[in-house]
């Protein structure tokens, strides 16, 4: 199906037939190919647009929702999902378009999927994009989990409260953007960036997809950020890859963990956005657009 946009893209959308889902995908524009992965990893690649379709004036975008997640919810167990099926799904999404090689643009958590795959598929990826990546390592997990914003006791407090609030339990709405209002509080620098942050989430929230969505990120993050196993980091100085690091200084993530990743993937650029949170593509799209616009130049 198809649709279109006031600068004239068309916007194509449909599913890939994946292994026990069927993902949804959305694309837009012309040349080199980007695939898109986007964070939570219980959200969808909503709250994304429509501020990365700036790109499509120079890039074929192709976004696609995780499984379990959005429009890849559908007939979709949390148990049939793992890091390896992420892995796994995004094979599918390349044989699907025919892509021999491609680039990647992961946020947040899309970044630790995009790592991911170009450690296990480095002959398909030409560039990496990693956007205010989520951390590499159970090591730079436990910085996040240190900062001072994260652990401000006030915050601490109301998250718990919301948490343990029977309309939450139950996946309300509402109570869910609540929430992420006060979680993603010291993640923007402006607070109208916030409401904006949230409003976008909130348009795609149902109950049964809240639950599903809280099933699916406890057990990536038991594998992942949880796992004192976990760290990326050893395999990533292996890759001969052009890589984008793109981080606020306002991130919720701390800048290590943007430093550790550019010191381990060789040649790896590494840019430091000023006043800017965890939502650079939104708080500074200029910026943004310029950065990778440069780096495709180039490499």
């Amino acid at each position: 199906m198809c649709a279109k946009l006031s600068n004239q893209h068309a916007i194509r959308e449909g599913y890939v037939r994946a292994e026990n889902a069927n993902l949804y995908f959305r694309e837009i524009g012309h040349g080199q190919p980007i695939i898109i992965l986007h964070g939570g990893p219980d959200f969808d690649h909503t709250y994304l647009l429509p501020d990365l379709d700036r790109l499509s004036d120079s890039f074929r975008l192709i976004y696609y929702d995780q499984r379990g997640l959005g429009k890849s919810a559908d007939n979709v167990q949390p148990v049939d999902v793992t890091l390896q099926s992420d892995v796994e799904d995004m094979e599918y999404i390349r044989e699907h378009f025919q892509l021999e090689s491609f680039s990647v643009l992961g946020h947040s958590w899309g970044g630790v999927l995009a790592m991911k795959y170009a450690i296990r598929h480095p002959e398909h990826v030409s560039h990496l994009i990693l956007m205010s990546t989520a951390p590499a390592s159970h090591g730079d997990y436990i910085l996040l989990r240190e900062d001072r914003r994260m652990r401000a006791p006030a915050n601490i407090e109301m998250l718990k409260a919301r948490s343990t609030d029977a309309m939450y339990q139950k996946g309300d709405p509402d109570t869910e953007a609540a929430y992420y209002r006060i979680h993603f509080n010291a993640a923007l620098r402006q607070p109208e960036h916030l409401e904006e942050v949230i409003k976008r989430l909130r348009s795609s929230f149902t109950t049964e997809g809240i639950l599903k969505a809280r099933e699916i990120e406890e057990r990536l993050m038991h594998e992942t950020w949880l796992s004192s196993d976990y760290d990326l980091l050893p395999r990533l100085k292996q890759l001969g890859i052009s890589t984008l690091v793109i981080h606020g200084d306002y991130d919720i993530v701390p800048v290590e963990c943007a430093i550790h990743l550019a010191q381990a993937i060789p040649g790896a650029h590494l840019v430091l956005l000023k006043d800017c949170g965890h939502f650079s593509y939104l708080e500074c799209p200029d910026e943004v657009h310029k950065e990778i616009s440069d780096f495709f130049d180039g490499t």
